[in-house]
């Protein structure tokens, strides 16, 4: 599977992005997705993760109430509709997949996920 993530640039505070990414397979509606995001130095953690049906979503508690993780199967793509953004925000956020069962305590484990995209530079400014 190959993960194409787009949507990221520059924004204010208080601002709005929504990131997109594209799976390659038809068998992306089968995939457990999640949106990490990265800063130099420090390590890539779990913005937001979707189940395949979109029936189960889990939030990092930093971005609860401003992000929210949707996913259209047909269309082999699931997005992050990111408001009110804050410079701590500020990342080169990936999207990735898995085919594996998770429960609620693996959501957030980047070693559960196997394929990657290639990230995408959002940057909030104060």
């Amino acid at each position: 599977v190959q993960l194409q993530a787009s949507g990221g640039g520059s924004v204010q505070a208080g601002g709005s992005l929504r990131l997109s990414c594209a799976a390659s397979e038809r068998t992306f509606s089968s995939a457990f997705m999640g949106w990490f995001r990265q800063t130099p130095g420090k390590e890539r953690d779990i913005v937001a993760a979707i189940s395949s049906r979109g029936s189960r979503t889990y939030y990092a508690d930093s971005v609860k109430g401003r992000f929210t993780i949707s996913r259209d199967n047909a269309k082999n793509t699931v997005f992050l509709q990111m408001n009110n953004l804050k410079p701590e925000d500020t990342a080169v956020y990936y999207c990735a997949a898995t085919f594996g069962s998770l429960i609620s305590s693996t959501y957030s484990q980047r070693d559960r996920y196997d394929y990657w995209g290639q990230g995408t530079q959002v940057t909030v400014s104060s």
